[in-house]
């Protein structure tokens, strides 16, 4: 198979230029999540306009730390979702992103499971990652699938030749199709699975391709620190931190 993007048979969907003053809430929620809910990670995601907002075209989600007089230091940063507003079941997903820099920082692009119950809880439910960058390796993305019971994961890397994800736009997109998923960058596929499951505490697989075989729903967010991408140093700036959004459209194969 050609390794080239293309959309032909597909009819776009879902789009957001974010063009307007504000955030499209009919389009999307700002979701609210205490520090440490997943990851280990020190952020509170909040509904705040020096977080998350709008300006020349683009989204922008911001980080925020702040040093209390008591020496205590918090951190409040951006998570937006589609869900129960646009779900979708198969399709081309993409994004035109930029990414922040620094130690700490981890930004993504990703699709979740609409209802958690129809397989179970996370990660049983399935969920399929686009776009992972770390803040100290902007140069590297991550595209992954988690699945399973135990957590299962299917990962793929790629790296760029010349430039950076923190310096300029670049697209990010998937193709998920009935068993098989597909991951690209600038238009060139990196990562191709096509084996998973699921299965819950008793052990039973449910039939293939479960549990990406249902709704699913668009999240962009900025973390603070965790787990994975470990977490802010002395090195870490937060003046320009900002993960910048384009535009993200959604695509689903014709009638």
């Amino acid at each position: 198979m050609d390794n080239t993007l293309s959309y032909d048979g597909y009819a776009l969907v879902f789009a957001d230029d974010f063009d307007g003053p504000v955030l499209d809430r009919s389009r999307w929620n700002v979701e609210l999540h205490e520090p440490g809910w997943v990851n280990e990670e020190l952020q509170e995601y909040v509904d705040s306009e020096e977080n998350v907002f709008l300006r020349d075209g683009k989204l922008l989600i911001r980080p925020v730390k702040t040093v209390h007089e008591d020496g205590h230091v918090s951190y409040t940063s951006g998570r937006i979702s589609t869900q129960w507003k646009h779900d979708f079941t198969y399709g081309l997903f993409e994004a035109r992103l930029r990414v922040p820099k620094g130690k700490g920082f981890l930004p993504a692009f990703w699709l979740m499971t609409t209802d958690e119950d129809r397989y179970g809880q996370w990660p049983e439910c399935g969920e399929i990652d686009i776009m992972e960058i770390m803040g100290d390796r902007t140069g590297t993305n991550h595209g992954t699938i988690h699945y399973g019971l135990p957590h299962e994961q299917d990962q793929g890397t790629v790296t760029l030749d010349r430039g950076d994800f923190a310096e300029e736009f670049h697209n990010f997109a998937l193709l998920w199709e009935p068993g098989v998923i597909r991951w690209y960058v600038d238009g060139r596929r990196f990562h191709q699975v096509s084996r998973w499951y699921s299965a819950g505490k008793d052990g039973v697989k449910k039939p293939f391709p479960a549990p990406f075989d249902h709704d699913m729903y668009l999240i962009l967010n900025l973390a603070v620190g965790g787990n994975w991408v470990g977490y802010p140093d002395e090195t870490t700036d937060f003046t320009d931190a900002i993960f910048a959004v384009d535009y993200v459209r959604v695509y689903q194969r014709k009638p």
